[in-house]
């Protein structure tokens, strides 16, 4: 069986070519020189992908398009058509809904894209599931019990059921973690790292009229 492998990377905060290829070639581990001219860093990723003949390109932050002129995000949407028929391979485009409004302004990205929202999380054996792994791939020196209902409460309500931002806090809890000495996560480490938004749902409920 062949095994391809898959590339990811970000779209630059705004929309720059000269700026994407820099970011691809860095993501392929591809010494080269920024000041390049775009000439130079389009050939090099090309010839560079054309060999490791990846089998899917992810790009994500797709909505910092809408950051640059009419004429920017014209200019990095047919780079990303040319670079979806250049490697003849599958790309995958992540972003916010505001993402689906860059690529709506282009006819052929609409054939070609489907978008596909994700879920958020909830309070599920799934959820539970996730922040197991979690605790598996962080590697602290004692268990943190992530599944706990109370742990697992407070990581839905801090990240607004969002994957990425389930992965800040716990990353984020662990470090202060291993910094303190403690080596596991407890509930003082999650509201250490992400206290706001779950503060503010506190507030919002003690405020909610009695039925």
């Amino acid at each position: 069986m062949e095994i391809r492998p898959i590339i990811a990377m970000q779209m630059p905060p705004t929309p720059d070519q000269h700026r994407f290829y820099s970011s691809l070639l860095f993501e392929l581990g591809a010494p080269h020189k920024a000041a390049a001219s775009l000439a130079v860093l389009e050939r090099l990723a090309r010839d560079l992908l054309r060999r490791m003949a990846p089998s899917m390109l992810i790009v994500d932050e797709v909505h910092h398009l809408l950051a640059g002129t009419y004429r920017e995000q014209r200019a990095s949407l047919n780079l990303l058509k040319f670079l979806a028929s250049d490697l003849r391979a599958s790309m995958v485009l992540v972003g916010t809904r505001d993402a689906v409004i860059a690529l709506q302004t282009d006819s052929q990205m609409v054939s070609c894209f489907t978008p596909f929202e994700v879920p958020r999380w909830r309070e599920s054996e799934a959820f539970r599931q996730l922040l197991a792994a979690f605790e598996r791939v962080l590697h602290l020196r004692r268990p943190s019990g992530l599944a706990q209902r109370e742990i697992v409460q407070y990581v839905l309500a801090a990240s607004s059921g969002l994957t990425g931002e389930v992965s800040r806090i716990l990353n984020a809890a662990a470090e202060l973690a291993i910094r303190s000495g403690d080596e596991c996560i407890n509930l003082q480490h999650l509201e250490h790292v992400a206290p706001t938004h779950v503060q503010s749902l506190a507030t919002l409920a003690t405020r909610a009229p009695a039925l």
